[in-house]
C-alpha cells in the first residue's frame, strides 16, 4: 500500500457479546437469516466508519471478525489484527497516528502516514513493513544471522552501539577511543604520583597501571605485543599526542580523534567510578573467612579446624 494512511484501533472489530446471558428462540428459518443479516450489518457499519476516515491501512490491537476482514479487503484496506500493545505504541510514534478506542470517534487527524506498507516473507515468517515514515520517533532494526549464536552477538553489539550513541547525544561530550584516553590518564596519574610520598604514591601508581589494562587488552585481542605497543603509545603521549591509540586492524598507533574512533565521556567516567568503588569496597574488608568445603562433625575438644582443648580457655 503506497501513501499509506494508517489507523490504529484499540477495540475489537467484532459483534459485541451481551453482558447478560441471553437466549433467542427461533421458530422459522427466516428469523435465523434475519439474525445473521443483522450481525453482518453491524460489521458493515463498522467498516464504513473506518473507510470514511480515509484510512487504507488498519492495525487492530484486538480481534477482527472474518466477515469484517472481508469487507475491509473489498474496500482496499489492509488490516492486521491482534497487534501487540508495544508494537501499537511504536507504530503511533513512527507514523504520528493516534490510538483510537471507539470507532465513532475516528477523524482524519487521527491517521498516521507512511510512504509504503507492505508484507514480506523473512525466513518462515510473514512480516508487515511500515516504511518511509516522516520524522519517525521509533524504528525497528531487523537482525539476521546464520545461527542463533551469531544473532545474539549481533544484537548485543547493536544494543551497545545504541547505548553509546544515546550517552554521547545526552551529554554532548566525547573523548578519543582506541585506548588513547586510558594511556593519557595513566600518564597524568604517574606525574601526580611523583608529587606524593609514601604509600599514597604507590597507590596512585597502582591505579595508573590498572587503567592501562584497557589498551593492553586491545593490543592482545588484536594479536599485537602489548609491551611494544604500550611503550610506543607512552612515547607518543609524552610528546603531546594525547589521542594516540591502537588501530586493531593495522596494528599501528593512530590518532584516534582524527580517525573518528570516539567514545562517550559519560561511559568513561562511569567505568572509572565503578572500578574505584569496587576497589575501595574490597580494601575495606578486614579479613576473609574461607571454608575448606569438607564435612564432618566437631573434633574432640574444640571447634572445627581449631586446636583441641578449646574448653580449657
Amino acid at each position: 500500500v503506497k501513501n499509506a494512511k494508517i489507523l490504529l484501533v484499540d477495540s475489537a472489530v467484532e459483534v459485541k457479546s451481551t453482558e447478560t446471558d441471553a437466549k433467542i428462540q427461533i421458530t422459522d428459518p427466516s428469523q435465523m437469516q434475519a439474525f445473521i443479516d443483522q450481525e453482518e450489518k453491524i460489521l458493515r457499519d463498522m467498516v464504513e466508519k473506518i473507510a470514511k476516515s480515509g484510512a487504507n491501512v488498519m492495525f487492530c490491537q484486538k480481534g477482527i471478525d472474518d466477515i469484517a476482514q472481508h469487507f475491509l479487503s473489498k474496500k482496499g484496506i489492509y488490516a492486521a489484527r491482534r497487534v501487540k500493545k508495544s508494537d501499537m505504541e511504536k507504530l503511533a510514534r513512527a507514523t504520528g497516528a493516534t490510538l483510537i478506542t471507539n470507532l465513532d470517534d475516528i477523524t482524519s487527524s487521527d491517521l498516521g502516514k507512511a510512504g509504503i506498507v507492505q508484507e514480506k516473507k523473512i525466513g518462515d515468517d510473514q512480516m508487515t513493513y511500515v516504511e518511509e515514515c516522516k520524522n519517525p520517533k521509533a524504528v525497528t532494526m531487523l537482525v539476521r544471522g546464520g545461527t542463533e549464536h551469531v544473532v545474539d552477538e549481533v544484537k548485543r553489539a547493536l544494543d551497545d552501539a545504541i547505548g553509546d550513541l544515546s550517552a554521547a547525544l545526552t551529554t554532548g561530550k566525547v573523548v578519543g577511543g582506541a585506548g588513547s584516553t586510558e594511556v593519557e590518564l595513566s600518564r597524568n596519574l604517574r606525574h601526580f604520583a611523583n608529587s606524593l610520598s609514601g604509600r599514597e604514591q604507590l597507590a596512585v601508581q597502582a591505579f595508573a597501571d590498572s587503567v592501562e589494562v584497557i589498551p593492553k587488552t586491545l593490543a592482545e585481542n588484536a594479536g599485537l605485543d602489548s609491551i611494544d605497543i604500550l611503550t610506543e603509545l607512552r612515547a607518543m603521549h609524552d610528546k603531546g599526542k594525547k589521542w594516540a591509540g591502537i588501530d586493531v586492524f593495522s596494528g599501528k598507533a593512530i590518532d584516534a580523534w582524527k580517525a573518528g574512533v570516539i567514545e562517550p565521556l559519560k561511559i568513561k567516567t562511569q567505568a572509572v567510578k565503578s572500578a574505584s568503588e569496587a576497589a575501595v569496597m574490597i580494601l575495606r574488608i578486614d579479613d576473609v573467612i574461607a571454608s575448606s568445603g569438607r564435612g564432618g562433625g566437631m573434633p574432640p575438644g574444640g571447634m572445627p579446624q581449631m586446636p583441641g582443648g578449646m574448653s580449657d580457655y
